[in-house]
Order: structure tokens, then sequence, then C-alpha cells
């Protein structure tokens, strides 16, 4: 009776019943083996002696649609499964042997206590509930395992939204109440060494597949847990599907790759959804094997496929308000690591300035993203950002070291209808007087609307050809730039 792939998942004690009169904590389980008959027949004779105080009372459930009637079950089923299983002998067991082993006690419980299963679906879906609230994510499960979500987005315990194909919508799934949902969240950060109470109630964490999670809890989130989940496809996209699904052209893909390949430094800017991290995965596709590339990041979520790397991740501070190691840290000692490229999954702050010297001084390839809406306002970031490291450096200096250090800026964005689109590639081309000179490479321009609101637009490319075509030359690049600049 094995109900999904996923890992099991550590620390998993955090889980509690909301019927407190019955309530007791799970201990961690790490499933490695299979040794389970015994368990299976100590298990059942547990159930067959014990003493059957519930009977009928699955009959008296006051909700009167399916769902509380199915909630209320839950709750006093699971009270009664901690009573009979002693989850600390399934240590050394695999996940699947175990979901047999609770499966078949908790249908010996349903028999023995009489309780109201009014069809085989049903009961089907109360042994599934139940194995997800023990071994993973509780009613999140069903929704992890859909390759075609985005995103996860919980709203408390009753309002659960997916992003789908580019669009929000209101799925019917809730959790039993506010405890769960936060036990929930304490287990998917405690598997990554974090943590999310009163004293800390902001974490970013990520699971097991790399999906980017964050938390933030009462009292900052006044109507119960907020948990938003940034889901990756197991297969992960390449240049050519951004083609496919009109992300970008053809020729775009083509000066993408040259980019890559020919080691030009690349800034990624876009907003919040606008697949910065996906397109950011895709240019690393073209990163020779030999190179030594190291990436930092404040929560991992590149997928890098290339054998020599490095992957760094921030720390938060500890109990104490010690510890913490922030991106500055991670990035000022890459440069003691002999990087060829350095990757920074988001810049956001002072390391703005130590990404841009690293640049600067023969770490040429490396790559980061940024949020901001056009490649002009990602340039005014960067100068925000290292004045916030308390630089006391003249503006000129700064746009000088921008220049000087960035070659291209590549703008991704979500437009209202849903769709993701590469909508700017622009090349920075240097100083003029104070100012710092972008060219345009690659445009999207909006042309008009389909009756059911997807948008129609061209992408364009520019007839001057980029300031990068001498470091292509050297690469060995240039015939494929020149099969789109004829």
């Amino acid at each position: 009776m094995a109900f999904g792939k996923r890992d099991p998942i550590a620390h998993s004690h955090n889980f509690q019943p909301s019927d407190t009169s019955n309530s007791q904590a799970e201990p961690d389980v790490q499933l490695v083996s299979d040794s389970t008959q015994p368990l299976k027949k100590a298990v059942t004779a547990k159930i067959s002696g014990s003493n059957s105080t519930a009977n009928d009372q699955g009959g008296q459930s006051e909700g009167p649609e399916q769902f509380d009637r199915l909630q209320n079950l839950k709750v006093k089923i699971f009270a009664d499964l901690i009573k009979v299983v002693d989850l600390t002998q399934f240590v050394n067991e695999n996940r699947e042997s175990v979901e047999e082993i609770i499966g078949d006690a908790i249908a010996e419980l349903l028999v023995a206590n009489g309780y109201d299963i009014r069809s085989d679906e049903e009961r089907e879906l109360l042994i599934r509930d139940i194995c997800y609230d023990v071994l993973g994510f509780g009613p999140l499960e069903p929704l992890l395992e859909r390759q075609d979500i985005a995103d996860i987005m919980v709203n408390g315990p009753d309002k659960v939204y997916i992003e789908t194909k580019g669009q929000i919508e209101l799925t019917g799934i809730k959790f039993r109440d506010a405890a769960q949902l936060m036990n929930i969240c304490q287990r998917i950060v405690s598997a990554v060494g974090r943590r999310v109470d009163d004293a800390n109630p902001i974490c970013d964490a990520r699971l097991a597949d790399g999906s980017r999670v964050n938390v933030i809890a009462p009292p900052l989130s006044l109507d119960g847990a907020s948990l938003t989940i940034r889901k990756f496809s197991s297969d992960k996209l390449q240049l050519p599907d951004l083609v496919k699904f009109g992300s970008v052209t053809e020729e775009g893909r083509i000066l993408l790759e040259v980019l890559s390949e020919c080691r030009s430094n690349v800034l990624i800017s876009g907003g919040t959804g606008s697949g910065k991290t996906t397109l950011l995965n895709c240019l690393t596709d073209y990163i020779q094997p030999g190179e030594r590339v190291i990436t930092c990041e404040d929560a991992a979520e590149l997928q890098l496929k290339n054998p020599h790397v490095v992957r760094l991740e921030t720390r938060p501070p500890n109990l104490e308000g010690a510890g913490a190691i922030t991106m500055r840290d991670l990035v000022k000692n890459c440069l003691r690591m002999r990087p060829e490229r350095i990757i920074v999954g988001e810049v956001r702050g002072p390391e703005a300035f130590d990404l841009l010297q690293a640049m600067n001084t023969g770490h040429d390839g490396s790559m980061g993203t940024v949020h901001a809406n056009s490649p002009r306002e990602a340039v005014s970031r960067l100068e925000n950002m290292i004045a916030m490291g308390g630089y006391n450096l003249p503006i000129s200096a700064v746009r000088e070291q921008i220049a000087g250090s960035v070659n291209v800026i590549v703008q991704a964005e979500r437009l209202r209808d849903g769709s993701r689109k590469i909508t700017n590639i622009s090349e920075v081309m240097g100083m003029e007087g104070d100012v710092i000179t972008l060219q345009e490479l690659l445009v999207f321009k909006v042309t008009g609307e389909t009756p059911d609101g997807k948008l129609i637009g061209e992408h364009e490319l520019s007839l001057n050809r980029p300031q990068f075509s001498e470091k292509a030359r050297y690469f060995g690049l240039e015939s494929k730039l020149n099969s789109i600049y004829r």
C-alpha cells in the first residue's frame, strides 16, 4: 500500500493530532530496511487485544458534509493508532513497508471500533491520508506529487491555492486545524536544520528535491501559518524547451547559448515568479565540464548538471543569535576556493559589490539574479545594494564598476495572462559621462490579445552586432553568432 515515492521526512515528531486528550508526539521516523513481518504480527496482536472503547464514535460525527465527517474520523483513528502502534519500531524500515503495516493497522482499527465507513473509497481515502500525516506532508502530498503545479500557497488551514499553467486557483484541500499546518511547517524546516516558532516566525527552507519553501508563522501571520512552496519539475528545462513554450525565439536561444559558452558575465533580472531561476539553470547547461563552478544560495535550489560544482548555502543564526553565515560571507569565501565561475542564486544585499569584484578580476562567466522590472532598473538596484554595504564610494566609481563587470542583462517577465517570456536581452556597452549605456539585443513586444485573454507578441532581434562578438570569436563561436547576424 504505497501512496507515493517521496523520501521519508526527518524530524517527523512534530506531528500531533488535534484531539489533545489523546495527543502524543510522533517519534522520528527514518526508514531504510524491510524486515517487517514480525512487526506486522505484533501490531495485529495488539489491535486484537486492545480495549475498543471508541465503538460507534465515527457514526456520531455532527458535520453535515462528507469532508467534515472524514476529518473527524481521521482525528479519532489517528488517536487510536498511536495507542496500538509504537512508531519507534519502524526506525530501520523502508517507507513502502511501513505504509503497508500502518495501512493494515488502520484497516483493522476501522473494523474493531466500528467506525462509520460508507464505501471502499472512503476507507482507502482515510488510510491514505493518515499515512500521509504520519510519514509525509499531510494534505499537501497529492499536490507535491503533481508535475503540473508550479507553486503551492497555503493561507492558513482553510485555504490552499496552486499555480498551474500560469494561473492561480483555489483547491478544495484543507488542513484539520492550525496546529496540523504548523506541525507540517516545522517538519519541513527541521529537515534542513532550521526552525520556525514564536521566536523565529520567518524561515526559508527547501524540500529534498530542491523546491523552495517559505514559512511565516503567527504572530506575524494573523490567520494561521502561511506556507509557500515553489516547486521544481523533476525534468529540468533547457533552452530548447523555452523556445517550444514561446518564451524566446530560436535566435534568442542561440544568443543565450553563446553568452554562456563565451563566459560573459550575466545578470538575470525579473520579478517574483518570472522564471529567473529556471533561466539561470538553463544557462548553466553550456558551462564546460572542466570548469569549477561555485554556487551561493539562501536556499539551495539550482540544479546544475556540471560535474565540478561546489554548492554553498547561507545559515541563519542559532538560538543564541550567533553563528549566522550571510551571502556576503559565502561570496567572499568563494574567492579563496579557486573558482572559475561564481553563481549567486539571488543578489539582494551588499554581496553585490563582492560579486562585481569577482566578475572583474578573472572570474568570467559568473552569473546571478536580481529583482527588477527592467535592465535599467537592475542597474539601479545594483547601485542601491552596493550603497547598503556602507561603501563610501562616489556614484561614478560604482557605475564604472558595474559597467566593467556585467556584460549582459537578461530580463524575464511573467505577463498578465500567466505566460513567462524573456522580454529583453540588453548588453552593457560602457559609460557615457556618468551614465551606463545599454544596447538592446532582443526585445519582446505585445501586439494583441486573443478572445480567451492570451497575449500575442513577437521577439525582435536588433540588427546591431553585440559587443561580445570578439569574445565569441576567441572561444570559436563566431559561426554560431553569424547564424543569426547575417
